[in-house]
Parts: structure tokens; sequence; C-alpha cells
């Protein structure tokens, strides 16, 4: 009898590009693959300069190479993660036939926010962008830049009338973080709400404990 292929709750698209937080990617990804979710992994040449830089990871050139290195790294089930290159054209997430659940660029360049606004389509992860699009799945956008110009207001803007979800990567502080890991957590936490993925990265809104404690700490600071 042959052994059945496994089954994944979703297929999400998650792109790393060469923006400042790539630990927002990393721990995205690796929430993503804990939760049984199948992924594939697009990471541009100047994302894999940031992971150097930011995160001390040497990620492979070669896509075949890349994914040994990050399923490695995750421990992944066999089959759950795939990582392409950038002209990978005969990807899936390349064509409407097979689009992912949705799609996640994080963190986004306002580079790469500036060419899937345009519709260019330089390279794969403007053209899984495109499909997510105009296939009408979800389309999540972590922008981290800081300040914003009317550019980059106005390519936002754009994405949004056209179906992006816009989330820049401003984590919240309501819940007094301690550590850079809490901050991180805030934000993939927000981007699985929104890819309907459950978790327990954070405390939710509106409980009773959890406001007494953020009343509290808050007079003790006053």
């Amino acid at each position: 009898m042959r052994n059945r292929p496994p089954t994944w709750n979703k297929t999400i698209a998650l792109a790393i590009t060469g923006a400042s937080g790539s630990k927002y990617g990393l721990r995205l990804l690796r929430c993503l693959l804990e939760s049984g979710t199948r992924v594939y992994l697009m990471v541009s040449q100047a994302g894999q300069v940031v992971l150097r830089m930011e995160a001390d990871m040497d990620v492979p050139a070669r896509p075949a190479d890349a994914e040994r290195y990050f399923a490695e790294r995750f421990r992944t089930r066999p089959g759950q993660l795939r990582v392409f290159g950038h002209r990978q054209w005969t990807a899936p997430v390349a064509s409407g036939t097979n689009p992912p659940d949705a799609m996640v660029v994080c963190p986004c360049t306002t580079g790469t926010l500036a060419t899937i606004a345009s519709g260019m389509c330089r390279d794969l992860i403007d053209r899984a962008a495109d499909v997510v699009l105009k296939e009408q799945r979800k389309l999540i956008l972590v922008v981290r830049e800081t300040p914003f110009s009317t550019i980059h207001l106005e390519n936002m803007l754009r994405l949004a009338r056209a179906g992006a979800l816009i989330m820049p990567a401003n984590p919240g502080f309501y819940f007094n973080p301690q550590t850079i890991d809490e901050l991180v957590d805030f934000m993939v936490a927000r981007v699985l709400d929104h890819l309907e993925i459950p978790h327990g990265l954070t405390q939710r809104w509106g409980k009773d404990e959890i406001r007494r404690d953020s009343l509290r700490d808050q007079g003790e600071r006053v």
C-alpha cells in the first residue's frame, strides 16, 4: 500500500526581501511551519545580504541548496518547504492555475512595494504577488521603512485599493514587552491573525486581568 502524501492546513508563499527586520520573516517562517502549513519561500538577493548581517545566516544562492539549508534549520517535514529562485518561472507561484492560499512579503522593501504596485514583475517575488492579487487571494506586505515618502504612501494606497493588506512593521507596546523577541512576536501574531492561522504568541486585548495589569504598570510609571 502506497504512503499517502502529506496534507497541509494551508499553502502560504513567503518572501523575505532586503529591508531591515529579517527577524520578522524568520519568526513567521518558523510559526507557519510549526502550524502544519506548507510554505513556498523566496528570498531576494538583498534579503540574503540582510539575513547574513542580522541573523548570521549564510543562505546558499542555489534554490535546492537553500531549501536543504532551511529544511535542516527548521526541521521541516518532507515536502513542507519549497524554496524558489529569483527567475524560477516554473514555480507554482508564477501561475494563476496554482496560486497559494495567501502571500506575505516580510519584511517588504519600498522597492518591492513599488514594483508590485507597478505590475512590472521583474522577478518571481513580483510575479507571485501579481498572481495573488489577480486571483483575489490575500497579499500581506509588512513594509519596513521610515519615514515614508509621498511615493511610498501612494504605492501603498494603490495596492490597498487593489486588495493588498498593508501592515507596516509597527509593534505595539501596551503589553509592556521586555525583549526584542516579544516585539517581533507582536507583529508576527498580527500577520498570523490575518492568515487565519491559530497561535499563542501574544496576549489578547480585552481580558480583564490583562487590562488591570496594564493599568497598574502604567500607574507605577507615572
